[in-house]
């Protein structure tokens, strides 16, 4: 809410908070302000829902997770649609002026920029204003909200490898056993300080898949012990 009432004295209506609001800072800060609350792509008590889903319905909710606000928009989206023309971050922003950004960023991404709150937002309105292009091309895989982060996919694992090279320079097997072959080991003294039952034998036949001569293990093998 831009302004409450105090004391005696009752709130001021829309016209006059939108006049008292030019005259201190002049009649740019008036559009944007109300082109929040002139034709929208979604209600006001959809915005609240989504808020809901997102940030506890937290207006002004900053717990350092990189998202801000009501809507948890990431800095680089509030930034991209303006919104830094209100707050440096939506946290710092009036719900009305949060709604505002969030009216951009549906006409340019859709509910997909809550893929998991945005679900119960109206398209947009037939005869609603055009919503500003961003400031910026956002790089695509960055989510832009939180319910985006949550939904995006995992960056695949990196594949450990599966050969270690020897000092001649031949790729062998590396295997996946507990133990790490370091320099200087042998099967033998291996067997001995792990306690292993049937010695060196006993585990050249647990790791015969990747040793092929019980005299030539290498570091950085992984072997069995039992």
């Amino acid at each position: 809410m831009l302004f409450s009432s105090k004391g005696k004295h009752r709130r001021p209506s829309k016209a006059v908070r939108v006049a008292t609001l030019a005259g201190v800072a002049g009649a740019a800060v008036a559009v944007p302000l109300m082109g929040a609350t002139g034709a929208s792509a979604a209600t006001t008590s959809e915005w609240d829902a989504v808020a809901q889903c997102e940030s506890g319905g937290n207006w002004s909710i900053n717990t350092g997770n990189g998202y801000f606000g009501g809507l948890q928009f990431s800095s680089s989206t509030w930034a991209a649609y303006g919104g830094t023309a209100y707050a440096s971050s939506a946290d710092k922003a009036s719900k009305a002026q949060q709604i505002a950004v969030a009216e951009k960023v549906l006409a340019s991404q859709g509910k997909g920029a809550w893929p998991s709150c945005g679900v119960g937002l109206s398209a947009a309105s037939t005869g609603s204003a055009p919503a500003a292009a961003p400031q910026k091309q956002e790089r695509t895989e960055q989510p832009t909200t939180r319910s985006q982060q949550r939904t995006a996919p995992a960056a695949p694992k990196r594949q450990a490898k599966k050969t270690v090279e020897t000092p001649a320079g031949k790729k062998v097997k590396k295997g996946d056993g507990e133990y790490k072959v370091k320099a200087g080991d042998t099967l033998s003294t291996i067997a001995e300080e792990h306690g292993t039952k049937g010695g060196w034998a006993k585990l050249f036949k647990l790791n015969k898949d990747i040793v092929e001569d019980a005299d030539l293990i290498y570091p950085g093998q992984q072997l069995h012990l039992k």
